[in-house]
């Protein structure tokens, strides 16, 4: 599928229909168009924002599983301390 050019579609249009016909028409469907493409432009930056997000949380999840491991060995080793302590008096 080839793309054509507002332009290369103006040139082919003003052979048959005429000038002014083809510029108005060429004008009229990039009316049309660029709205959509805008949209759909939207929708993807939203669609990536969303997968960022994600991979963000994910990052965040592991962050915390690993701190929570190190603080629960920390509070092991200081209870174990505070026994070996009570034990030895």
């Amino acid at each position: 599928m080839s793309v054509v050019s507002p332009t290369k579609l103006y040139d082919l249009l003003s052979d048959r229909v005429g000038k002014e016909a083809a510029e108005n028409l060429t004008i009229f469907i990039e009316q049309k168009i660029n709205p959509e493409l805008e949209n759909k432009t939207q929708i993807f930056a939203i669609r990536e924002d969303i997968s960022n997000l994600k991979s963000q949380i994910e990052q965040s999840k592991a962050d915390i599983i690993k701190w929570m491991f190190i603080f629960w060995i920390g509070q092991v080793v200081a209870t174990f301390g505070f026994i070996l302590l009570f034990l030895k008096k």
